[in-house]
């Protein structure tokens, strides 16, 4: 028996949202007007937990806020859409990690993060009693944590050791760099990888979607690509599945994949086969752009179903797990308070 069906590891920081931008970006301290601004939820790995908590998980966070008002911003935020935040730490000394979107009028958008105490975000942080108390795993924005990076391969050994089943979503890597030889042993412990399709060609040396997808299966994971408008692409093993993306109209793309991904582990953790899963995750994703930023539309399980156009309900959460038995809910009401507080 689990308190929760999904651990969340990763970074949580408010978001500045403006666009679109109708031309570049113009320095020379020139003033240029936008339609939208504001300030959400950001961060890879809080947005798919607010979005698994959205379609029922019982969800909890690890990672590091600081101790300022962004902080604060951070952990009520998680808190106020059924995250439970007890496990988040506040760094005594370094700052809550900000980040800028821009987007444009395609769609598109370019992203300016100061990390803060992202780069103190190690295995510590991820108590293995938290481990061994989640069904599932799930990893986010691997290149901006260096520390806990070199150590996730440990932190999946446990979940694996446990029972637990994992999955990874990198994110870009701002360096560019992309490093294999780091990857590479995460991956052994890695149940689902969760890339975009520029991530999976930059992570695998591939640039034709297909064959990226079968390199980086072959190292271990099912990989699950999200393909934007084109949909999202699964390879486990030798086989592929694919499933379309969900026409809407979109208002902002900002957090679409870490939607995709809680829809895609929710999917799966109520027994859903592959290609059902994808397509739940893919209507995840869609919906998801409805509106300013990543977690103001974010589907309901219902929602994502009907959406993803299948009949296929899948068993509650906490009734079943790749690899778990039937493990009813002991936890209710997340917990807000911070436990820790580490240098």
């Amino acid at each position: 028996m689990t308190s929760f069906d999904l651990l969340v590891v990763g970074d949580a920081n408010p978001d500045v949202v403006v666009g679109p931008l109708r031309g570049p970006l113009e320095f020379g301290q020139r003033e240029q007007l936008v339609e939208h601004a504001g300030l959400v939820l950001g961060g890879s790995a809080a947005i798919m937990a607010c979005g698994a908590a959205r379609l029922g998980l019982r969800v909890a966070f690890a990672g590091r806020v600081g101790d300022d008002p962004a902080g604060v911003f951070v952990r009520e935020a998680l808190a106020g859409r059924g995250v439970d935040v007890g496990f988040l730490v506040t760094d005594p000394v370094l700052p809550t990690p900000l980040t800028t979107v821009v987007t444009a009028g395609d769609g598109d958008r370019a992203i300016l993060t100061a990390p803060g105490c992202l780069v103190a975000t190690g295995p510590e942080d991820v108590p293995p009693d938290l481990i061994a108390d989640s069904r599932h795993v799930h990893a986010a924005s691997f290149f901006l944590m260096p520390r806990l990076a070199r150590s996730l391969a440990q932190v999946f050994g446990r979940a694996r050791d446990a029972g637990r089943t994992t999955s990874l979503d990198t994110n870009d890597d701002p360096a560019g760099r992309w490093d294999r030889e780091r990857l590479g042993p995460v991956l052994k412990f890695t149940d689902f990888l969760l890339p975009n399709a520029a991530e999976a060609a930059a992570l695998s040396g591939e640039p034709e979607l297909v064959a990226a997808a079968a390199l980086l299966a072959g190292r271990g994971p099912t990989v699950v690509v999200k393909d934007g408008a084109n949909g999202a692409l699964a390879c486990s093993g030798t086989r592929f599945s694919r499933a379309p993306a969900v026409p809407v109209d979109p208002v902002d793309t900002v957090g679409a994949g870490d939607s995709f991904d809680a829809g895609f582990v929710a999917a799966t953790l109520r027994g859903l086969d592959l290609r059902s899963a994808l397509a739940v995750a893919a209507a995840c994703g869609s919906l998801s752009t409805r509106a300013h930023g990543g977690t103001a539309a974010q589907p309901t399980w219902d929602e994502a179903r009907a959406a993803a156009r299948t009949d296929i309900q899948g068993v509650p959460p906490g009734a079943n797990s790749l690899n778990t038995a039937a493990e009813p809910g002991t936890s209710d009401t997340p917990r807000t308070s911070d436990t820790r507080s580490r240098t």
